[in-house]
Order: C-alpha cells, then sequence, then structure tokens
C-alpha cells in the first residue's frame, strides 16, 4: 500500500512528469525511421542476403529497377537517360545504347537482346543505385526519376513498391488513430457508467502511447506495419487495466472511504489485478521476439513495451487525472446500459449440453480451414496496394510489354571462361520461364571480343571477385512456378561454381517463405507453452490451462479459417501476428471468469452456482473488454486501402467478437464438465467435494 499511498500524494507532480515526459517523447516519434522493405527483417546469414551485400561491396549496386517508357522517340528515351544518370545515387543506367554508343554499329549487337528490351510502341532500360532499396537517398532517387521524365515513364522495382507504400502509410496513420479513438470512445461511453471518464482514459492511454512510440528511438527503426499497428493495439489491449481502476476506486467509495484513501486502495487492488492480465498479453507478444523473420522482434518488442508502459499508467496517470477531475466525474455518472446478467447466466447454464454439442461441432470445419488458409497466404508485398498505385501499374506494364514478371542476378566467379559462363548462360535459358540471361557473353556475342571494349564498360557487370549476370523471368515473384525456377537455377549454377550466389526480389522472396513458414510453428508453441505456464502458476491448476487455451485455440482456428471460406488470402505475416495477439490478448476473458469460478467454488458453492455467478459478473467485463478490442480495429480494417494492414486488424476485430463469445457461451460448459478434474487438479479446490458431500449428508442426518 506504500507504493500507492505515494501515487496518491505525489498526483500533480506525476502529472507535471508525465507531460515533461512528453516533449522528449515526440521528439523521438520524429525521429524514428520507418522501414517499408520487408526484405530487410530477413536473418543476415542466408545466402540472398550475403549476396546483396556482395553486389554492394563488389559493384557498388544496392538497388535495382526497370524503367519502361511508352510512346517515346529514341532520341527522347536517350535524353531521359541522361537526366536519371545525373540523378544522385544513380549508379548506372544500362539501354542498348550503353553498348552501340562506342562507335558500334547496332546491328552488332544480338537481335534477342534489341527485340527484349523495344517493343513497337515501348522501350526498357535497367537501373541500378548504389545505395539499398529502402534507403531514403533510393527513394529520393525513384521519386526524382518519376518526376524527370514524367508519367510515359513507369518505375517497376522494389523501391517504387516502398515509396508508393510509405505515401500511402502516411496519408492514412492519422486515420487510424482517429478511427480507433473515435470507436473506442463510442464504445466506452455506451457500456461505461460516466460520460466522461472515457475521454481521461484516452488522456492516460495517449500519454503512454506518445512515450511508448517516442522510446522507439532507441530501436534506431521500427517497421511500418509495427507504426500502424502499434498505437490502435496499445489503445485497444491497455484499455482493460483503465475500467479495472475506475471500477475499483467507485466500488471504495460505496463502501463509504474518502477518496484519497479509495484510490490508494484501488490503485492496489487494480495492480494485483492486471498483472495477471498483462503478463499473458506480455508473453504472447514476446513470443513474436523468436522469429527469425526479424519484423517479429520489431512488433514484439513494440507492443510488450506498450503493454507494459499500459500497466503503470493505469496504476499511475490514471489515478492522479481522476483525483484531480473527480467531481465532474462524479456529476456525470449514469446508469450502465449493459443490463442484469443473471437471466442470461442462468440460460446458458440450463442448456450447458448444447454450447458443448456446437464446441465440438465448430472443431471439424474451423481446423480445415485454418490449414487450408494457412496454404493460401500471400508473400508479394505489391499485392497489400491498390489497383491504381504508380508500382502496381508500373508491375502491370513490364509484365504486359515484355513478359517479364521477375529480375534474378547471378554473381559468378570473375575467374570463369567466358565460354564457361556461355554454356551455364544457355543451361539457365532452357529453363521453363526464363526470358533470357543478360551478361556479357551473351550481350556481345561472338561478333564482337571482349577485349575490345573499355574498362567502364567492364566494370559494369565484372568485378574482381564476380561477374554479374541479370535474369529476367516470366513468372511472378513468390510463386510456386518461381520458386521451382529458382531452384533449377540454383542447381545450374552451383555445378559451374558452387560458390556462385542467385540473389534479387524473388529468390528473397522464396528464403522469406521458408524462414516465416518455420516461424510459424516456433511462434505458436512458444505463446502457447509460456501462456500455460503462466496460467498454471495464476491458477495453480493442471486442468485449467488446457481448458482456457483450448477455448482460446479454437477461436484463433475459427478466425484464421474464415478467408478459406470466403476466398480471401491472407498476408504471410498475418497468422503468425493474429495467433499470439488473439490467445495473449484475449485469454484475459477466460482468466477473469476462471478466476471468479475458482473463488465461488472455494468459497463452497455448488458447480451450478459458482459457474452462474462466475458467468453472469464477468460478462460486463468481458463485453467491455472485447468490444474495445473490435472498435479500436475494424474502424482502420474496413477504412486502410493497404491490405496487410485491413486484413491484420478486421481479424483482430472478429478474433475478439469470437473470443468474446466462446468464453461466454462455452467456457462455463467446460466447467461444468470438466468440473471434478478441475477440483481434483487445482491447488485449494482437490478437497470440495468430499466437503459438499460431507455437508450434504450431515444435513439429510438432521433433517431424520
Amino acid at each position: 500500500m506504500g507504493f500507492s499511498k505515494g501515487i496518491v500524494k505525489y498526483r500533480i507532480q506525476i502529472l507535471i512528469f508525465t507531460l515533461i515526459l512528453l516533449i522528449p517523447s515526440v521528439i523521438g516519434i520524429a525521429s524514428t525511421r520507418v522501414n517499408y522493405d520487408m526484405l530487410t527483417y530477413l536473418p543476415e546469414d542466408i545466402e540472398t542476403v550475403k549476396g546483396q551485400d556482395a553486389l554492394k561491396e563488389d559493384f557498388n549496386k544496392g538497388a535495382f529497377t526497370f524503367l519502361v517508357f511508352e510512346g517515346m522517340t529514341d532520341k527522347e528515351v536517350a535524353d531521359c537517360k541522361e537526366k536519371v544518370e545525373g540523378i544522385e545515387h544513380v549508379d548506372t543506367v544500362l539501354w542498348y545504347d550503353s553498348v552501340a554508343d562506342l562507335s558500334m554499329p547496332k546491328e552488332m549487337l544480338p537481335d534477342s537482346v534489341l527485340q527484349e528490351f523495344n517493343t513497337d510502341h515501348s522501350t526498357m532500360m535497367a537501373v541500378f543505385f548504389d545505395t539499398g532499396t529502402s534507403d531514403d537517398e533510393t527513394m529520393d532517387a525513384v521519386k526524382e526519376i518519376r518526376k524527370v521524365c514524367g508519367k510515359d515513364c513507369f518505375v517497376s522495382g522494389m523501391t517504387a513498391l516502398v515509396v508508393d507504400l510509405k505515401d500511402l502509410c502516411e496519408k492514412e496513420e492519422p486515420v487510424y488513430v482517429g478511427m480507433a479513438v473515435l470507436l473506442a470512445t463510442a464504445v466506452m461511453l455506451l457500456l461505461l457508467d460516466s460520460w466522461l471518464i472515457p475521454f481521461v482514459f484516452l488522456a492516460s492511454i495517449g500519454a503512454m502511447i506518445l512515450i511508448n512510440l517516442g522510446t522507439n528511438v532507441f530501436m534506431g527503426e521500427i517497421s511500418y506495419i509495427t507504426k500502424a499497428l502499434s498505437a490502435v493495439l496499445q489503445l485497444a489491449v491497455t484499455m482493460d487495466y483503465s475500467i479495472f481502476l475506475w471500477h475499483s476506486y467507485n466500488e471504495q467509495m460505496e463502501k463509504g472511504l474518502e477518496k484519497k484513501e479509495a484510490m490508494a486502495v484501488a490503485i492496489h487492488s487494480t495492480f494485483t489485478s492486471v498483472i495477471g492480465s498483462s503478463v499473458t498479453t506480455i508473453a504472447g507478444f514476446i513470443s513474436l521476439c523468436f522469429m527469425a523473420f526479424t519484423l517479429g522482434r520489431d512488433l514484439g518488442i513494440v507492443m510488450a513495451k506498450g503493454v507494459f508502459l499500459g500497466v503503470i499508467g493505469s496504476v499511475t496517470v490514471l489515478p492522479a487525472l481522476i483525483l484531480l477531475l473527480d467531481k465532474p466525474l462524479q456529476k456525470t455518472r449514469h446508469r450502465s446500459l449493459i443490463p442484469d446478467m443473471k437471466k442470461l447466466a442462468a440460460g446458458i447454464i440450463k442448456v450447458f449440453p448444447v454450447f458443448l454439442v456446437v464446441f465440438l461441432l465448430l472443431i471439424p470445419p474451423a481446423l480445415y480451414g485454418y490449414h487450408e488458409a494457412n496454404g493460401e497466404v500471400y508473400y508479394d508485398m505489391g499485392e497489400c496496394l491498390p489497383d491504381d498505385m504508380n508500382y502496381v501499374i508500373s508491375n502491370s506494364k513490364l509484365k504486359e510489354d515484355f513478359n517479364i514478371a521477375s529480375t534474378h542476378m547471378v554473381l559468378v566467379d570473375s575467374g570463369l571462361s567466358s565460354k564457361t559462363v556461355d554454356s551455364m548462360i544457355d543451361e539457365m535459358e532452357d529453363v521453363d520461364g526464363i526470358k533470357y540471361v543478360l551478361g556479357l557473353e551473351s550481350v556481345l556475342g561472338s561478333r564482337v571480343p571482349e577485349e575490345i571494349l573499355p574498362e567502364s564498360i567492364k566494370e559494369i557487370v565484372e568485378s574482381d571477385r564476380y561477374k554479374l549476370l541479370l535474369i529476367n523471368s516470366e513468372y511472378k515473384v513468390a510463386s510456386d512456378e518461381v520458386n521451382d525456377q529458382i531452384d533449377q537455377l540454383n542447381t545450374i549454377l552451383k555445378r559451374y561454381d558452387d560458390r556462385g550466389m542467385l540473389i534479387g526480389e524473388a529468390p528473397c522472396m522464396k528464403d522469406m517463405i521458408l524462414t516465416t513458414d518455420h516461424d510459424f510453428k516456433v511462434v505458436n508453441a512458444i505463446s502457447i507453452v509460456a501462456i500455460f505456464l503462466i496460467i498454471l502458476f495464476v491458477e495453480k491448476s493442471a486442468t485449467l490451462p488446457l481448458i482456457l487455451i483450448a477455448v482460446i485455440e479454437l477461436g484463433i482456428f475459427i478466425n484464421l479459417g474464415i478467408p478459406h471460406y470466403m476466398g480471401q488470402s491472407m498476408s504471410f505475416i498475418t497468422p503468425i501476428c493474429i495467433s499470439t495477439i488473439q490467445l495473449g490478448a484475449t485469454v484475459d476473458y477466460a482468466i477473469l471468469m476462471t478466476t471468479r469460478y475458482k473463488a465461488e467454488r472455494i468459497k463452497g458453492n455448488d458447480k451450478r452456482t459458482s459457474v452462474r455467478t462466475a458467468l453472469y459478473t464477468s460478462i460486463p467485463s468481458i463485453i467491455v473488454s472485447g468490444m474495445g478490442l473490435f472498435a479500436a480495429t475494424f474502424g482502420v480494417g474496413v477504412y486502410s486501402d493497404i491490405e496487410i494492414i485491413s486484413s491484420m486488424c478486421m481479424m483482430m476485430a472478429r478474433g475478439a467478437v469470437i473470443s468474446m463469445l466462446l468464453v461466454i457461451f462455452v467456457l462455463p460448459q467446460m466447467f461444468m464438465l470438466f468440473d471434478g478434474a478441475i477440483c481434483r487438479t487445482s491447488m485449494g479446490m482437490r478437497n470440495i467435494n468430499r466437503k459438499q458431500k460431507d455437508v450434504e449428508g450431515l444435513s439429510y442426518e438432521t433433517m431424520e
């Protein structure tokens, strides 16, 4: 209680300190870089990442893109090329005049090269940058290319994707937060007992959100997914802690305690309650940190930090605000719109076998949908953008005009002879879906001796260690066809040079598929085991963790299985995040009811009375929590044009409702069915049934 009394005593100082903290927090938010490139989160020890590093080190080439020019003359295109070459951080621009300008007739170039770079109405050139795909300098360069080349120039490549994604995110993010606040406020106004308290909650939670986002500066950068979701999720998940304090404070006031004393007791009570609740949520987020694909660590750290700060805010900043605004808060109290739940609880318990049958019937379709949906995820980040974005249009042009859907690069030992490289190129061009392979050997053909080329041209595709080959493919990034193609190309490459490397967007995506598929299993297992152990410790029972996790996991299977039945695909990161967030955030509903059920049984009530009491006393809190998470995420899901953000928020909203319904309608039936096993395997409950039999026997003898 010393801590609680200290909070009450120094409430004004706490508010002043919080306001002061907001200043560096805002500066920290502005200083935290946002990363929009998913491929940068791949493990550093895989070959594709090492290959990208070697490309940068040996050739000074980082990002790569194709430019498609439509309806322009060769002279106009040549003028654009000259402008592009003058843009800062553009390292190399390759067009067929890169070789033809060397006093060499164009007829000496292979016909295939001229044809592949030109159609009857468009031409294509390749651009290399000396900075990485998602570097700010590269993004600025792409914007400048679009500006100087005009609307008839279409810029493809990962950097163009990153630029468009960043622009869309920055436009949408203020609306995300606004919608989450608006809908969460509406839910609190409807379901709480004061017209003013929702705004006090928002002030307290908002301060903690700003501090959380500000402290991200120590991480250097965060992903755009983390930035888009963290504020919304922190609001939704930590709202419960504020509600706990408010209810506890009013209970103490109704007992006749003076407001400062009532708040001290409420702080102590709330801190004890939210520790158990927050630990499961934090465990869910921390499990994301075990992903080899480090986007999980990024989101996990930020959200675990946010939940921790939410707990701190609920027992420091919020009590100080409530005491400061106590008079207007009490004057604006009203009767809660949630009706008495005794009749509903009695009805649910009365027909309990029906809900058990429903539970069993839901399992097969939920598991089937869940399994199928996990096989239908997409990895191509271009699919998360609207069809009218510049990047999507440019990629479509590249596919329509030149039948190029992806580009790979090969780094092969510079010591290999031209004849050997020529032979390897021939084999690679025979692989299904390969348009052509470009290198010095293929561009020059047999008619031009390599020795006559100046060093400035050779340096573009040859270093002391490697020769660089460019491979264009008809197959789309992250498709089964391109992944099979990559396997075949790697087989050929390793036969000629076992240290050679195949790199590019598609090979990186293939590695990402393998990495995240393993991550999904690891994160799922860790989150389940961690939350099992937490519930085991909190409830001191061997069976209750199994029951609670089974109920919430069914909710996760239903939620993640629905996209299969609706014919929708999910981003690869969605199942990983949703499974851990839904488990960590909504298992609290089940713990709340379980704790009350145990308390009623330990007091000596029979199982039916205990379950009914636990149900009707828990339903209001569960509804407020579930609807709070729903409201904070649903609006973002409906509004966002970024599919990955939209689908994740929609699934979090849906998951909150599914878990809420399962806890209310199914969990009580599990208590009824397994009451005997629960009593035998839970500390403090082992002799309950025997004592009740003794009491019933004594009562019978007394009657006799």
